[in-house]
């Protein structure tokens, strides 16, 4: 919480106004670092780090759901210290109420509105000006219309702005231009503080401009030089078994069969950023096609039948292939 951010906040509400903090994160902290040796505790069925939820104190894995209780001894040093890095949104709101004890602060996020009424509740409580301070992630971004806020904060831009994907900027500009219109919407104009250590990233000087074409025209040429949408027809295909070897070779294998047509549209297999979820080992096939439907119809029939060619043999027969045709997880 920067001090601009924080005055902000305060002027604010000294005017009788609300505000909205946007953290694409929820939990307390997303995870817990050894002290003495840096070893960080991580889910057993995924290779993932667990994240702090302070309310139910447990650690939890955001991706299969598995939840542990906190650590307290290193696994790999025997060490008691343990930091707790970065910050979501239940550790916003922890702060705002220290900062701001006189504020009615709330959190909007997957954790805080599991009820059946509880995301109608949340909001109408806002609406009826009984919290000043509204937390939350993507949830508060998308079709809420609040008259009194003038001020929407974004905590974490770098976090944003850093996932590993060809449309990460076009992503981050949508999600924060989104969140920005929450301000302002009936009486005069909103203010949106946004924090990051790279002011002048060009998407958020896009966002402060509210400049589209000029995001529109950086983009469209670097998709064109490196050969993405809408210049080519992406195809991923994800290899999953229980066994690392198996799905290693599996996916080598099914490479090497399409490379005799698609050599020069085909790139891997790799492991992903996170090569394990759910006590399943994870390989990538990425192919870039152009857009020529013939070829892309070819590469489909192609695709599954190597499916069920793999499939024949006994070793790989329990490999799951999941092709995802530029976000669709089908072939048809």
């Amino acid at each position: 919480m920067s001090e601009p951010l924080c005055n902000a906040i305060q002027a604010s509400m000294d005017a009788a106004r609300q505000v909205i903090l946007f953290q694409n994160r929820r939990g307390y902290t997303p995870y817990q670092r050894c002290n003495a040796c840096g070893w960080i505790p991580q889910c057993k069925h995924c290779d993932v780090s667990l994240t702090f939820h302070k309310f139910y104190n447990k650690l939890v894995c955001h991706y299969c759901g598995t939840s542990y209780a906190p650590m307290t001894t290193c696994a790999a040093c025997g060490s008691h210290d343990f930091v707790q890095k970065q910050f979501g949104t239940e550790r916003i709101e922890e702060v705002l109420q220290e900062i701001f004890p006189l504020a009615k602060t709330a959190r909007m996020d997957m954790d805080s509105v599991r009820g059946k009424n509880a995301h109608d509740q949340l909001i109408q409580n806002f609406e009826q000006l009984n919290i000043d301070i509204l937390v939350g992630t993507q949830m508060v971004v998308k079709g809420l219309d609040f008259e009194n806020v003038d001020l929407v904060g974004i905590l974490d831009a770098d976090g944003i702005l850093s996932f590993a994907d060809f449309r990460v900027n076009e992503r981050a500009y949508q999600l924060m231009e989104q969140v920005s219109g929450r301000a302002g919407r009936k009486h005069g104009k909103g203010k949106v503080l946004v924090q990051t250590s790279q002011p002048t990233h060009p998407v958020l000087m896009q966002v402060q401009q509210h400049d589209y074409d000029a995001l529109y025209n950086d983009e469209i040429t670097k998709r064109e030089q490196f050969f993405y949408p809408p210049f080519s027809r992406i195809i991923k295909l994800t290899f999953k078994s229980k066994i690392r070897e198996v799905v290693q070779d599996a996916a080598q294998i099914f490479t090497s069969a399409l490379s005799n047509r698609y050599k020069d549209y085909i790139t891997g297999p790799a492991e992903p950023v996170i090569n394990r979820l759910r006590n399943q080992y994870l390989m990538e096939v990425l192919l870039k096609l152009p857009r020529n439907a013939k070829m892309l119809e070819q590469c489909k029939k192609d695709i599954l039948y190597q499916v069920a060619v793999l499939h024949q043999e006994p070793r790989y027969k329990s490999v799951v292939v999941i092709p995802d045709v530029e976000g669709y997880s089908n072939l048809k």
